[in-house]
């Protein structure tokens, strides 16, 4: 009952039902498949299908290898850049992640759009203590897409360096930009508003 409560009903309740629950109850299913099709066809579509199943299960470094390996093919490829940016911000390799945020970027008529990925950006420069440009990313996320996520984030940077007053303000904002989200994202996002006011109770 415990492993349904914590692991199997939060998983079902984000996302597709039928594929969390299998992720779920069968966690390596989803490698062997994509393992078995890439035996049998070995293509960069495949592989990063099975660079993201390894993922799933935090199986960075081998996620990694095979997303970086397609890169080597394919050097300007959006896509490949990003998911290999991703992965590598989850390992918790963040000058490379943010090395191939600025290739990305600096692909013609391409640029990082949705605010997960802006932010991802933000959070791996603020890693490696390039503070000023972590700020900006922050500020700019809020800006443009109310990024409730960048709020407790960039309240908490400004928690760690003092600016009590300042860190005050970013983690009461998400309780009044909640609403300006479509209901069915706030379910998703309610969570940034919880961890606000902790952090609140701290101050």
């Amino acid at each position: 009952m415990a492993y349904l409560v914590m692991e199997v009903i939060p998983s079902v309740a984000q996302g597709d039902m039928g594929a969390n629950l299998l992720l779920v109850l069968w966690p390596n299913g989803r490698i062997r498949e994509w393992e078995r099709k890439v035996r049998i066809s070995d293509t960069v579509a495949n592989k990063l299908q099975l660079a993201e199943a390894y993922a799933h299960q935090r199986q960075y470094e081998r996620a990694i290898a095979l997303t970086q390996e397609c890169a080597y093919s394919f050097t300007k490829d959006a896509g490949i850049l990003l998911q290999l940016a991703r992965l590598q911000f989850l390992n918790g390799d963040y000058e490379e992640s943010i090395t191939n945020f600025d290739k990305l970027n600096a692909v013609k008529g391409i640029r990082m759009s949705k605010a997960e990925d802006e932010l991802i950006y933000a959070r791996a420069l603020e890693a490696i203590s390039l503070t000023a440009r972590a700020e900006a990313a922050y500020q700019q996320i809020i800006r443009v897409h109310h990024s409730l996520e960048a709020m407790y984030y960039y309240g908490l940077l400004l928690k760690q360096q003092g600016r009590i007053a300042e860190a005050r303000a970013q983690f009461e904002q998400p309780r009044q930009e909640i609403d300006l989200h479509p209901r069915y994202v706030r379910r998703v996002i309610r969570k940034w508003v919880a961890l606000s006011r902790k952090e609140l109770s701290r101050l």
